[in-house]
């Protein structure tokens, strides 16, 4: 009689497609640390992203398989007063693009045989037979009035609400995005996962920057607030380090005399940047403030012209104590850092790593579901 073959199973490893937002890089560059955690558990990602966003994370994950989809591409008003107005009008493109983006993931999700989504602020991104997770820290949503807050918030959660759990980085109480993270109702599929942040503090390293100048965000206002700061720093003194925030630039920019000009720099050589620095200068986008805190590093916060979120979190962080804020209209480098000098900043102090705990649940859920035994 003859023996019966020993046939083996082969466990398929998760396979978690993760989709950041274009609006600006801080979507992006928030989800590198959840990526790089997903990979360490034995995921395979499939990261979804285009211009910008592809050549940010594309040097960040050269071996990881990209798909190449168009992202909203907001557009941004050059004056504050039709900030609002211009985002409004584009509202129809949004909608359009959400429905786009969901019919294409039914395809990718048979195509490649995905497990799970991940989607950083995509309202598309969710499918309801597969595990689907959205982040997010803004659960409300700042416009400057209370009226359109209330439609803006219902409208989020309609699609909050389409996914299996909002993960929010952010603490549970008392946490770095104030009421934009704790607003009074919430969906009740929200779990706190801490900050994250792709850098880590490098201790005693030796400041060799007086100071670090990140431009970042939509265009034109990116732009705009680079014309500024250039203009400014022919006259200022000691040595700087600017970063314009264009990952797709491969031209080196021209340096100046006590500058040193890069248009991008992958996290691990930012990271020593920021160690070698004494103060920064840069946006107030949620990301960069998580990065900061991570860091514990002096910052002054310049938020973008008509953007009510970052508008509300410079002024809220300096309000707590965190970091100095100044308005880019009239903003003024040499008058900001004087006025930097002299503001007691109170230690940043928040728990770190937390979100690895929330990644390994999720990842151990997919390789039970995944285990040809259960």
């Amino acid at each position: 009689m003859k023996k019966s073959k020993k046939f083996t199973i082969k466990k398929q490893n998760p396979r978690v497609l993760v989709a950041p937002l274009d609006w600006g890089l801080g979507h992006s560059t928030r989800c590198i640390p959840i990526i790089k955690e997903l990979i360490l558990l034995g995921c395979d990602v499939y990261i979804v992203a285009d211009k910008k966003t592809f050549s940010l994370l594309k040097k960040e994950f050269p071996g990881t398989v990209f798909l190449r989809y168009k992202g909203y591409e907001i557009e941004y008003s050059r004056q504050k007063s039709f900030f609002s107005l211009k985002l409004i009008l584009q509202a129809p493109k949004i909608i359009l693009r959400i429905i786009q983006e969901k019919r294409w993931l039914k395809k990718v999700i048979k195509r490649y045989s995905i497990d799970a989504v991940i989607s950083d602020n995509r309202f598309g991104m969710y499918h309801k037979n597969f595990p689907s997770i959205y982040i997010t820290h803004q659960l409300f949503i700042k416009t400057g009035n209370k009226f359109s807050e209330g439609i803006a918030q219902k409208i989020h959660y309609h699609f909050i609400k389409k996914y299996s759990c909002c993960w929010v980085p952010d603490e549970g109480k008392d946490g770095l995005a104030g009421e934009l993270s704790h607003p009074k109702k919430m969906p009740g599929n929200v779990i706190y996962i801490g900050p994250v942040s792709r850098f880590d503090k490098i201790p005693d390293m030796e400041k060799v920057y007086d100071l670090l100048i990140i431009i970042s965000g939509p265009e034109p206002q990116r732009t705009i607030f680079e014309n500024n700061i250039l203009e400014q720093l022919k006259t200022v003194d000691g040595n700087i380090y600017l970063i314009r925030g264009l990952p797709e630039e491969s031209e080196p920019p021209e340096n100046f005399k006590n500058i040193t000009i890069k248009n991008h720099l992958p996290a691990n050589e930012l990271n020593e940047v920021f160690a070698m620095s004494k103060v920064v200068i840069c946006r107030s986008g949620y990301t960069s403030v998580m990065d900061l805190t991570a860091l514990q590093k002096k910052a002054i916060l310049i938020p973008t012209p008509g953007q009510t979120e970052q508008e509300y979190l410079a002024k809220y962080l300096m309000e707590k104590g965190f970091f100095f804020s100044e308005k880019q209209n009239n903003f003024s480098i040499k008058q900001s850092l004087k006025k930097a000098a002299t503001f007691h900043f109170k230690k940043l102090d928040f728990p770190k790593g937390e979100y690895k705990k929330t990644v390994a649940e999720f990842v151990n859920s997919l390789k039970f579901k995944n285990d040809p035994t259960h």
